[in-house]
């Protein structure tokens, strides 16, 4: 098997060459990577300082200069990392077998979870779009393939209706963005399931109203 088959996804957000090789480095790594998220999301990208990131991450200046070239590069690895996270949390509710609009409620209400354990998502990936375009882009066109993928799946086993696909993933990525931002973000009082269903109400029956008989 091919070693970036064998790494954990953290080993390999480090900047190239630079991957750790022992299970004492990638807690590092991680450490860096979780105190990146704080410093990010907390102070944005032109406040955040490196000093500031290996101050909450508990390391020496040094170290982090062993896993990343620079400011610019801990952040581009931050924004790949949290995108396999979000990718990460999808597949775990796939795994439990749903699918359909079921599947696709059970990963929005799993997206809304994340987002209220992950705030600071939103700043760093928006903040993405300029600070690290391409992986900005790269975040939402991955996130579309899957969810695309997921529905020609329902497609062929007859439980969803054939359709664009891809204009169904876009429609449905930002269903999740939005509804993470105000329920995950914003809010967290409203129940998840509650917001899932209503979205799932929508997926499966539309707004249209019925015509009277």
């Amino acid at each position: 098997m091919p070693r970036a088959a064998q790494e954990p996804a953290s080993a390999r957000a480090a900047s190239p060459g630079k991957e750790p090789r022992t299970a004492r480095g990638r807690e590092t790594l991680r450490r860096l990577l979780d105190a990146a998220a704080a410093e990010f999301g907390e102070s944005g990208f032109h406040d955040a300082s490196i000093s500031g990131i290996t101050r909450r991450a508990g390391t020496a200046l040094g170290s982090f200069y062993t896993y990343f070239d620079s400011k610019d590069a801990i952040f581009a690895a931050l924004v790949r990392d949290m995108s396999a996270r979000v990718a990460a949390t999808a597949a775990h509710v796939i795994a439990a077998g749903a699918s359909g609009v079921t599947l696709e409620r059970d990963v929005m209400a799993a997206f809304i979870g994340f987002a209220r354990q992950h705030k600071e998502i939103y700043r760093i990936i928006d903040e993405a779009e300029f600070a690290d375009p391409q992986s900005y882009r790269a975040h939402y066109t991955n996130a579309a393939a899957r969810i695309a993928a997921r529905l020609n799946k329902g497609v062929e086993s007859n439980r969803l209706n054939p359709g664009d696909n891809e204009i169904r993933a876009w429609a449905i990525m930002g269903m999740n963005v939005f509804l993470g931002l105000r329920f995950g973000v914003w809010d967290t009082t409203r129940p998840i399931s509650e917001v899932a269903a209503a979205a799932e109400t929508l997926l499966r029956d539309g707004m249209a109203a019925k015509p009277l008989p």
